[in-house]
């Protein structure tokens, strides 16, 4: 069974960074792909950034230039470097691994962005 495990959320002021990490039980060798994904109370959970199998990367306008997704096999992690963080990203992250088609999602860890 596949877990997702998110850590490193927490409270930073705007312009700060954050590095979120995303533990699996399973090699992440054998997923299809993976991604952050997040939900601001009161607003859809919206994808923020994917990466596939094959390295590439996908992300939302709104970061773009500030964040980058990425992947350490060894550890069976993604993480989500965060940088000039601003007040409207804040929002619970998820973290999404796609495996054999089905979708699995971490519990979520919170990101403050204090103006």
């Amino acid at each position: 069974q596949v877990q997702l495990v998110e850590s490193g959320g927490g409270l930073v002021q705007a312009g700060g960074s954050l590095r979120l990490s995303c533990a699996a039980s399973v090699s992440i060798r054998s997923f299809n792909s993976m991604g952050w994904y997040r939900q601001a109370p009161g607003n859809q959970r919206e994808l923020v950034a994917t990466i596939n199998s094959a390295g590439s990367t996908n992300y939302v306008d709104s970061v773009k230039g500030r964040f980058t997704i990425s992947v350490n096999n060894a550890a069976n992690t993604v993480y989500l470097q965060m940088n000039s963080l601003k007040p409207e990203d804040t929002a619970v992250y998820y973290c999404k691994a796609v495996f054999f088609f089905n979708d699995y999602w971490g519990q979520g860890t919170q990101v403050t962005v204090s103006s």
